[in-house]
Order: structure tokens, then C-alpha cells, then sequence
């Protein structure tokens, strides 16, 4: 496979970008290659700058739940466009988007748009001290909330992956007020509550986890971390920045039947532009400026396009409930397909899906918290990548990230994945 444009830009964006990259993740490092710059994508596709085509199962990271430049959301930002492409004042699209989205989540009463996902979780945690007046969080080992100061402790995502949990430039003091609890352990968190429970002002964890790995709750470990904050007074914030209107149309929330004190939001909710969401019962929300004193603030906050886009995008997925039976369907012959090549082959993996989001994990053992996730072997994913980008699949270049099946998949894209994998599979036997 020719790589030679991809290549030469790589080593021009070294001088002019640190490490080449603008997220840490795409520099391809784990698994020992140049990355590959992407020229265009449509439906389940990407190709590069050389003229290779991918079937593709990062889709933005998330947002491509329906498939690249899809044509409705294409013309709504085609459309948004005409009328300017920002005012730094109010519009009607806002006010749509934030009803459509109270209607699809019943949790969230009042909702704050602003850019990132990262903004989004920054935003909810500042929201929940000033709230409770209360300086300490609880967050759990390998769960990804965004690059903020409070959420570098062991995090998921690029930190997993490139070996950095712990990230100089936070300040000691704050650090302090982060207590880590681990996944799917809720003895963990009673004994941090047990200690330090008049001082913490929120529980935040990923419903499924996406940022080492797609790992689930089990079951009772969400229910049980929302009796601990009622009990205790304490706010609940599930981080559905990834799982948000991917796992249902009411998201992760929806699906285990949980209703936390507020949720942070993003990928799917901009159909693909830059954006996030954090929003909860109304009493709470209250409490941000210019209804209350917690200030928080946003330029490019409720941006048109990305208003434009997510709210298409948000439209089609609640009138439309069958998409989510038709995702399962293919991501479950996904799933069926490569636990057959497992069994066939004798490769040591554990396989974790939760709807379209899915992991092959290189190790024997199951995985559900971050130390059963980081006894994976990174040497053998690197193998199985490489092995796998060779035949124009395209996963995550992470042992430690999701990935993501979208409606634009075809039978075909699945089964030639799944063929693929077995060839792969094959050689690293050898």
C-alpha cells in the first residue's frame, strides 16, 4: 500500500505542529506507523492522501453514527452557510436544538451548549462545586472526561495510550481534589465516600467506558453509584460525550435506565462539527450565568453550523427508531463473525461490544476495569492494526479506544472485515 504523500506531509506537520499531530492519538505511535492523512469520506469510508480507500470503524471518533458527508446534514450545513457562519448571539436553532434534545433525554431539564466535549465535562464539574460547595470529585482509573486539569489522574484515551496517565502542568493542589475510585468496584467509591463524603461535590464516570477500550458496567454498578450520590448528597454526572444517542436514542442513560443529576455531551450532537452540551435538572442549572453565579462562557457557543448539523442529525435519530435495531443487527454479525475466527484460530482475545461501539482486547482474561484493560498485549494489537490497515480497515490505532460501527456499514463491508481479520489472524499464528 503506497503511503508516500501521507508520509511527506507527516514530516512537514512535525515542524509546524507538536508531534505532527493536533490530538495526541492520531500520530499512529502505539503501533509503530506514520498516520495516515485522510483527503475525503463518504458513507463507511475514508481515503487517504495516496489514493487508498478504508472501510472505517473510528467514524470521527464517534459522531459518524449514520455514515460520512451524509446527505441530509451535508445540505443543513450547505444550507446554514448561506445565512453566515456566526453571530455570537442567539438564534432559533439553538432553542430547537436544546427542546429536541430535553425530549430525547428526559434527565436533562435545562441544557448549555458550548464547543468540545472537554468544555462540556470542565463546565459540569465547576457547576456541581459551586452547587454543593463541596472542592473534591470522584472519577475512576482509565475514565477519559477530556484534557481539563481535574481529569488528568489516571485518565483513558491518548494518556493510556501513550503512557502518560499523569500529565505535568497540573497544579498539585487540584490534583489533590481528584480522588480515583476503579471501574466497575463500587466497594472503591464507598470507601473513598466513607472518608471523604462531606467533601465531594460529584461522582463522573463514563456509562461505558469507550477511553481504554469499550468496557461495560456490571450490572448493578451504575444503579449503585446513583443511590451512593442520593444518599450522600452528592451529584451524579454520567459522561455520555461518546455514549450520547449512540447506544439508544436516550443514550447509555436510556439504556441501563439511569437518571443522573447531569450529563456532559458531544460527537454525536454536532453531526460532525465541533461542539458539546452539558445539561441537567433545572435547579442546578440554575445556578449558570446569566440565570446564577457560576460563570462559564462561549464565543462560538450554540454555533450555527454546528446547530445546523446536530440538530438534522438528532431529528433523524428520533424519528427514526429502527436505525438502532439495524446498528445491533450489523454489529452483531460483527461481533458473531470475529468471535468465530477467536474460536477458529485459538488467538488469546477478549472481544467487548456494547451496541456499535466494540474492542478486541489482546489478552485471555475478561476486562472491566483499567488493570484487566492494560494486561492487554500492545505489541500483538500493533501487529493485528498494521495487519488489518494493510487490508483497508481502518480501526483505531489504540489497544485503548473503541470503535464504532455506523448504519453506512454494509453486509458486505462486515463480512469482508470479518474475512480480513481472519487472514490477520493467520499470519500473526505464524
Amino acid at each position: 500500500m503506497k503511503t508516500t504523500k501521507s508520509t511527506k506531509l507527516f514530516e512537514r506537520a512535525k515542524n509546524v505542529i507538536p508531534g505532527g499531530v493536533n490530538s495526541p492519538v492520531r500520530a499512529f505511535k502505539s503501533v509503530g506507523l506514520d498516520p495516515r492523512f485522510i483527503k475525503k469520506a463518504r458513507g463507511a469510508y475514508l481515503w487517504d492522501v495516496d489514493g487508498n480507500k478504508y472501510i472505517d470503524y473510528v467514524g470521527s471518533w464517534g459522531p459518524m453514527i449514520l455514515g460520512h458527508a451524509y446527505p441530509r446534514i451535508a445540505r443543513s450545513i450547505h444550507h446554514a452557510t448561506k445565512n453566515g457562519t456566526s453571530f455570537g448571539a442567539p438564534t432559533e436553532l439553538e432553542v430547537k436544538m436544546a427542546e429536541l434534545m430535553t425530549t430525547m433525554m428526559p434527565s436533562i431539564e435545562v441544557v448549555r451548549m458550548v464547543n468540545s466535549g472537554t468544555e462540556a465535562t470542565m463546565s459540569a464539574i465547576r457547576l456541581a462545586r459551586a452547587y454543593t460547595g463541596r472542592d473534591k470529585i470522584i472519577k475512576f482509573e482509565g475514565c477519559y472526561h477530556g484534557h481539563g486539569d481535574s481529569f488528568l489522574i489516571k485518565a483513558g484515551s491518548g494518556a493510556m495510550t501513550l503512557g502518560v496517565p499523569d500529565s505535568p502542568g497540573v497544579p498539585k493542589a487540584l490534583a489533590s481534589e481528584t480522588l480515583t475510585a476503579r471501574f466497575n468496584d463500587v466497594n472503591s467509591v464507598r470507601s473513598l465516600v466513607s472518608e471523604f463524603g462531606s467533601q465531594i461535590a460529584a461522582i463522573i464516570v463514563e456509562p461505558v467506558v469507550g477511553n481504554m477500550g469499550c468496557i461495560p458496567p456490571k450490572p448493578g454498578f451504575l444503579e449503585e453509584l446513583r443511590a451512593i450520590c442520593t444518599r450522600e448528597k452528592i451529584l451524579f454526572i454520567l459522561d455520555e460525550v461518546m455514549t450520547g444517542f449512540r447506544l439508544s436514542a436516550g443514550g447509555a442513560q436510556e439504556l441501563f435506565n439511569i437518571r443522573p443529576d447531569l450529563t456532559t455531551l458531544g460527537k454525536i450532537i454536532g453531526g460532525g462539527l465541533p461542539v458539546g452540551a452539558y445539561g441537567g435538572k433545572r435547579e442546578i442549572m440554575e445556578m449558570v450565568a446569566p440565570a446564577g453565579p457560576m460563570y462559564q462562557a462561549g464565543t462560538l457557543s450554540g454555533n450555527p453550523l454546528a446547530m445546523a448539523a446536530g440538530y438534522e442529525m438528532l431529528s433523524i435519530l428520533h424519528k427514526q427508531p429502527s436505525i438502532y435495531k439495524k446498528l445491533e443487527r450489523r454489529s452483531r454479525r460483527l461481533e458473531e463473525g470475529i468471535r468465530e475466527n477467536i474460536a477458529r484460530l485459538g488467538i488469546a482475545c477478549t472481544l467487548n461490544r456494547v451496541g456499535s461501539m466494540f474492542t478486541l482486547f489482546f489478552t485471555d482474561r475478561d476486562v472491566y476495569d483499567y488493570e484487566s484493560a492494560t494486561a492487554s498485549d500492545t505489541n500483538m494489537f500493533s501487529s493485528y492494526f498494521r495487519g488489518m490497515l494493510d487490508r483497508g480497515i481502518y480501526l483505531p490505532p489504540s489497544q485503548f479506544e473503541a470503535a464504532f460501527v455506523s448504519l453506512a456499514h454494509s453486509d458486505a463491508d462486515i463480512n469482508r472485515t470479518i474475512k480480513a481479520q481472519r487472514t490477520v489472524f493467520e499470519s500473526l499464528l505464524k
